[in-house]
């Protein structure tokens, strides 16, 4: 494979034979299943979702060519706002890594050092630091279809066997897309975008129906297609779609959005539609909703809506598609239900009573501030119907905002001025304790602007007695809130209420937890003569225990600088005291002078004495600053990774013990060896590497071709030590927050020699 990227070559030492792997597995099932995909999204979204877990999703994007020849920005995920304004068409004959890598006709790869510095545009934002960005052209039988940009986990050198995989996706890519660009234009039918084939958004837009018969069978039977995205908001139908409703068909030229919902389904109906969405949003996956919608000439038409809500790799919806379909088109005159008899759903009391089950369901499931605001996006809008949600909690007495994930719609920061505009209100309406709702007319009147909404809901939140925020909910088409309405939406206020204060609970302790280990951990490293030092500690992002992890660095009597990370098993308070007991023996007796093999086996010892049923694991070593001579010893702890002058990062050949109180008659094993000027120490925690997606060894091999990678790079000498180590120390757990979950603590200590000490 011939990659443009000369700053980083392949590794010409991995193997192309193929092994039996994780990632091995995961892509083929990958591939199989891109093979059945109907859409960009449903690509793009697949390769995030079943590829290796080393593709890590965020910053990932397809780009389908237009008629114009342009590439445009069909699919994305986690691209910031500037990105999606900035690059949602590129110029094939720029200087971008797409442009690059389809002008080329071969992947293009940008090292991580590289996107961290100037991808793809360094005075819009810095990039995403030891995260590596590779641009696979999708090319059919010398037909180029577009380019696939995917954001790597990769530390240093992207290995050749890894190359392979990402090649083998892209190239399953750009087939399925091309039968789904061919099989629609001879259908005349929409293209795999979920728009026109050529791309330029014009025309139907409906759900992606590609297959030609499909589409037939499917306007044959009197369905219409439509598809919604619960990201931006938009909403689509084909032209049998609004036929079914007995609306008109836009002209073509004119925007195809659909109506809202309040205005569509019979208010009867409305409440049980708004539940059965709501179910479907928390859960994802097929659903099926019957309701009526009111005929402009009388009666009603007997709606069934069968569709998909689709999750994304965080498993929160981001697009509902399906069908519509007549239910009374089939029938005989004879068989025709009274134009007034009532829908098939719940009555409306019984059917708020629903959605408002829904909702309580949904929110218990959060734990986090952040989690109900998750929830307040992904399910509660949508099941509103609303345009935006904005959400303030009281905060020493003042209304912040709580997070932008809850605004809905493309534009932000717009969203934001109206969070802004509405400050006033939010707070009139808690310090009343009263909702307030808008009149018909009255949003537009009362102040004129471009971003006030056509109708608005603020609701206190108040739970306990205690004020906790403000909600404001508003609607692109105005409305009249009912008495039924107003009382649906006190409720929902009270379950958000009590919702946010016990997610505000667990942060506050889970916030205290995390000090209280940090508190155990040294303050400042020492500074010393001929010696660089860096150290991180990342706290657990999975429930609201503590764990044990720590490290410490220590001036000994006779000179030597002594090195300390350990791993106590458990997350929770007894772990963080054992911590506190192991690191407060493990000092003692190293400054008595004892070498790191006795240090350890006495600490084994204080363990195995404590009241616990813990283990811990320990990495203890010893450094002269003088000669820089090593002395070490392992109690089932990772071994530590030493970075050569020449760039080359090995893991230290130390024999291991048991863990520390597994045996306490076990002596260790005192390992001496020899740190040069120039070089320098890693000591980690396995949560620093550890991954439940990855194989242990792979993520082990992926850090050290990182360290090497830095090394080559932004080493001590182009950057200095200090400033240097710092730098890695960053980049480390840069990949490390970037995970979906953080299962386990880490911690990590790096030491530089840079100059003998007499």
């Amino acid at each position: 494979m011939d990659l443009t990227s000369p700053w980083l070559p392949p590794s010409e030492d991995e193997s192309r034979t193929p092994r039996s792997s994780p990632t091995a597995r995961s892509a083929m099932r990958c591939v199989r299943l891109l093979l059945g995909c109907t859409t960009a999204a449903e690509l793009l979204g697949t390769v995030l979702a079943e590829g290796p877990s080393w593709i890590t999703g965020e910053g990932s994007a397809l780009y389908l060519l237009d008629s114009a020849g342009m590439l445009r920005l069909t699919a994305s995920h986690g691209l910031p706002d500037w990105a999606h304004e900035r690059y949602s068409v590129v110029d094939p004959a720029g200087d971008l890594p797409a442009a690059t890598a389809l002008r080329l006709r071969r992947p293009y790869l940008l090292s991580p050092e590289r996107t961290s510095v100037d991808y793809p545009n360094r005075n819009a934002g810095m990039g995403t630091g030891m995260v590596a960005l590779i641009t696979l052209p999708m090319i059919v039988d010398e037909r180029p279809v577009g380019v696939l940009a995917l954001a790597l986990a990769h530390r240093g050198t992207v290995p050749r066997r890894d190359l392979d995989v990402l090649e083998t996706l892209g190239d399953a890519c750009a087939h399925r897309l091309a039968h789904l660009l061919d099989s629609a234009r001879a259908g005349a039918r929409p293209g795999p975008t979920g728009g026109s084939v050529d791309g330029s958004g014009a025309g139907d837009r409906s759900a992606g129906l590609a297959h030609p018969m499909l589409s037939l069978a499917v306007r044959s039977a009197g369905h219409g297609a439509f598809e919604r995205d619960l990201v931006t908001g938009e909403t689509y139908w084909d032209a049998t779609a609004y036929r079914v409703v007995g609306r008109p068909v836009p002209p073509e030229g004119a925007p195809a959005d659909a109506p809202d919902l309040d205005r569509l389904v019979h208010p009867e109906d409305l409440p049980d539609v708004q539940a059965a969405l709501a179910e479907a949003l928390a859960t994802g996956g097929p659903y099926r909703i019957e309701y009526r919608v009111p005929r402009r000439s009388g009666g009603a038409i007997r709606i069934e809506e069968t569709g998909e809500v689709m999750l994304d790799v965080h498993r929160r919806p981001v697009r509902i598609a399906g069908l519509l379909a007549d239910r009374d088109r089939a029938r005989t005159p004879e068989e025709q239900p009274p134009a007034g008899e009532p829908g098939t759903g719940a009555p409306a009391a019984g059917a708020r009573s629903a959605l408002l089950l829904a909702l309580t369901r949904s929110l218990s499931r959060a734990v986090t501030v952040r989690d109900v605001t998750t929830a307040v996006t992904d399910v509660a809008r949508p099941a509103f119907g609303a345009a935006s949600i904005v959400l303030d909690l009281v905060d020493e007495g003042r209304l912040l905002p709580v997070s932008h994930t809850v605004y809905g719609g493309p534009r932000r920061t717009e969203l934001t001025r109206l969070a802004d505009l509405s400050e006033g209100v939010m707070q009139h309406s808690l310090a009343r304790s009263t909702p307030l709702f808008s009149e018909p007319g009255q949003a537009r009147r009362s102040t004129g602007g471009p971003l006030t909404p056509a109708a608005w809901a603020v609701l206190p939140l108040v739970a306990s007695g205690r004020q906790v925020g403000s909600c404001l909910i508003t609607f692109s088409t105005e409305r009249a809130f009912g008495r039924e309405d107003r009382t649906l939406y006190s409720a929902f206020a009270g379950i958000l209420a009590q919702s946010l204060e016990r997610a505000r609970l667990y942060d506050t302790h889970h916030h205290r937890a995390t000090e209280l280990q940090r508190a155990m951990l040294p303050r400042t490293l020492p500074r010393l003569p001929g010696l660089a030092s860096a150290a991180r500690y990342l706290p657990s992002t999975e429930g609201m225990q503590i764990g044990g992890d720590w490290y410490d660095l220590l001036r000994l009597p006779d000179g030597r600088i002594g090195l300390v990370i350990g791993d106590v098993q458990g997350h929770n308070a007894e772990a963080t005291a054992v911590m506190g007991q192991l690191r407060s023996g493990l000092r003692a007796y190293a400054t008595d002078g004892h070498d790191p093999a006795a240090t350890l086996a006495r600490t084994s010892r204080l363990l195995s004495e404590l009241d616990t049923d813990l283990f811990a694991t320990c990495l203890y070593l010893t450094l002269d600053p003088a000669d820089g001579t090593l002395r070490a010893a392992r109690a089932g702890h990772p071994s530590p990774v030493r970075i050569a002058a020449d760039a080359r990062a090995v893991e230290l050949d130390l024999p291991g013990g048991p863990p520390l109180g597994v045996d306490p008659g076990m002596p260790y094993h005192l390992a001496v060896g020899h740190l040069a000027v120039g070089e320098t120490l890693l000591v980690y925690t396995d949560g620093l590497v550890e991954d439940r997606e990855e194989d242990y060894d792979e993520s082990v091999q992926r850090m050290l071709g990182g360290l090497e990678l830095w090394a080559r790079q932004t080493g001590p000498v182009r950057l200095g030590p200090t400033a240097a180590l710092e730098r890695l120390a960053d980049l480390l757990t840069l990949n490390v927050t970037e995970r979906r979950s953080r299962p386990d603590d880490v911690a990590l200590l790096l030491l530089h020699r840079s100059s003998p000490v007499q």
